[in-house]
């Protein structure tokens, strides 16, 4: 299929000593920025005897995966334009679109040039001559940072700093290498970096509405195995964990 598949046959993680029965696999094609949280849901979800496996990505590919026909049982995308892309093709089910997650937009630094600004302007400062993002045209994460400095001002006079990235996780990548001053990207991206660290949060009452959906894919082959981790990953033990990786519910 082209794409990274990140295997998660975790009922093998299940002790014998538990009994718990054995379920049908299911594939799922999740938001990169989803990567450790759902894994660490996906570990917790085996122990009720769920198989799950990860497929994480760009939203926007994702949603070309799918609607080109790519064997995806449950797809949860980083913001509501690429699940209305696989909603258009006729490829989610009815009644199974709901909303999960919450994020917040931050800039990221080197860890080897900390500092925290004290207003978002200071992004347009000499000293950040290459700022990564998201692909703006494409990406989630990059429409929803154009959004913001669009919104306060900024946009012109820094669009021709931009490095556009083919996914957020690319353009954290970017400021961990050196290759970037600074990313704009997830504000739960930055927290399982290993050397950025946060310059600024958008607030969340000056930024994007940015929401997480998921939903069933019409044409699995699993339709029960799939709302049964779709209800799982609504429910209070996957939300402790999302918390616990920065990510609020969806209220």
């Amino acid at each position: 299929m082209g794409y990274t598949l990140l295997a998660l046959f975790l009922a093998a993680m299940v002790t014998s000593g538990q009994n718990v029965p054995l379920r049908k696999p299911i594939t799922v094609s999740a938001a990169i920025s989803l990567t450790d949280a759902l894994t660490a849901v996906g570990e917790a979800y085996a122990r009720t005897g769920g198989s799950v496996r990860f497929n994480f990505g760009a939203s926007n590919v994702l949603a070309r995966q799918i609607v080109n026909g790519a064997p995806v049982d449950v797809f949860i995308s980083a913001d509501e334009a690429q699940m209305d892309v696989v909603g258009a093709a006729g490829l989610v089910r009815d009644g199974s679109r709901v909303n999960v997650l919450r994020n917040q937009l931050a800039i990221a630094v080197p860890s080897d040039r900390p500092r925290t600004f004290g207003s978002i302007r200071e992004l347009a400062e000499p000293a950040f001559k290459r700022i990564a993002m998201g692909d703006p045209a494409a990406v989630p994460a990059g429409v929803y940072a154009k959004q913001y400095l669009e919104k306060e001002g900024l946009w012109a006079a820094i669009q021709d700093r931009i490095v556009p990235t083919g996914s957020v996780r690319a353009a954290l990548a970017a400021v961990e290498s050196g290759a970037a001053d600074a990313a704009i990207v997830y504000r739960t991206d930055v927290r399982v970096a290993l050397r950025a660290t946060v310059a600024w949060i958008v607030p969340a009452d000056r930024g994007p509405r940015i929401v997480y959906p998921a939903a069933i894919i019409t044409t699995t082959a699993v339709p029960e195995e799939s709302k049964r981790f779709v209800d799982f990953m609504m429910g209070d033990p996957a939300a402790r964990i999302f918390e616990r990786f920065g990510f609020p519910t969806y209220k």
